[in-house]
């Protein structure tokens, strides 16, 4: 399947919600399929805490004709987060005097992301998008687009995220601040979290029945440390985590119940039955909070987990979830 990667560098500063400021800044980003004369066939998918914009590789069940994300109907795009290990500027990137901005790199919000996004879906000539996807992160982000639209949009899906980061998800996330902080360990950092991805019953059921040493269920989490280390900048790691923490779509618009009530867009809120980080009372919540709002399960084992493992599940349920929109509802989309 055909993909176009790309890097687009920013004119202008890049003024942050935190009060920061990135002079020089670049948004990397992918496409799928072609963007019609009108520019109103795009599609924007929103990439998970440690994901970046190759969709083909991290939701390849998902990508193709026929599936939720279909080329040859729509024009998909990924981009690469700010702040992250990818092409987008993030810490590892180099600032205004050539050195990496490391340490220096300001904080960023989920509303920065979307920002960027939106800079970047201008530049390209969208005037509208069909829909916003993203999970846990990528689902902040879909859920702040949904709330307070950057461009017009008819609809979103909201996976695995919460309208507000919660008490416990800062908690696990402070721990795996200490072991970056104190310790410099992005590996024992990785390895919190991915305890908070799965279920116990997952991890039970895979490695109960092993007595060795070191134990699978210790070499798993091994795995997963040392993969990222391999592959993620720390200083974007823990900007990343700090843009979740301070997720609240409320904040600084007034009243939450309010501000969700009055949401236009149509939004498909995805929970999963085994998640331990965001849990079903989460999404079921946001979904009676918001007006459009079609609330579905996925009943998997896996934990937070399961919206990347789970990929044809996921690929039926966002696609019924467009069928069920019937025709545009952009109108002046329409020629």
């Amino acid at each position: 399947m055909n993909t176009q990667a790309a890097v687009m560098q920013l004119e202008q500063p890049l003024s942050l919600t935190g009060g920061g400021r990135l002079d020089v800044a670049q948004i990397g980003y992918r496409s799928w399929g072609r963007l019609d004369q009108a520019g109103c066939n795009a599609v924007l998918v929103c990439p998970a805490l440690t994901g970046d914009s190759n969709l083909s590789e991290w939701w390849p069940e998902l990508l193709g004709p026929g599936r939720a994300l279909d080329p040859e109907t729509d024009f998909i795009v990924s981009v690469d987060v700010l702040g992250g290990s990818g092409q987008t500027t993030g810490p590892a990137h180099s600032g205004p005097d050539g050195q990496s901005w490391a340490d220096r790199f300001p904080e960023i919000s989920v509303r920065d992301m979307v920002r960027v996004q939106q800079l970047l879906l201008e530049t390209l000539g969208i005037q509208r998008l069909k829909l916003v996807i993203g999970g846990s992160l990528g689902g902040m982000q879909a859920l702040e687009w949904a709330v307070a639209p950057a461009l017009p949009l008819e609809a979103a899906v909201v996976i695995a995220a919460p309208a507000r980061q919660s008490a416990w998800a800062r908690a696990l996330n402070h721990i795996q601040r200490r072991a970056l902080d104190q310790h410099g360990d992005l590996e024992m950092a990785r390895m919190v979290a991915m305890l908070s991805y799965r279920h116990w019953d997952n991890l039970d059921a895979r490695f109960n029945a092993h007595h060795d040493f070191p134990h699978p269920a210790e070499q798993w989490l091994d795995h997963h440390g040392q993969a990222l280390k391999a592959r993620f900048d720390p200083i974007a790691y823990r900007r990343l985590m700090a843009a979740m923490d301070s997720h609240d779509i409320a904040r600084d618009r007034g009243d939450s119940s309010r501000l969700l009530a009055e949401t236009r867009v149509h939004v498909q809120v995805i929970g999963i039955t085994s998640d331990l980080l965001y849990p079903p009372r989460d999404q079921s919540a946001l979904a009676r909070a918001l007006p459009h709002a079609r609330l579905d399960w996925l009943d998997a084992p896996q934990g937070h987990d399961a919206f990347l493992i789970e990929q044809a599940r996921i690929n039926e349920l966002v696609s019924d979830f467009r069928s069920s929109l019937g025709r545009p509802l952009l109108q002046a989309c329409q020629h």
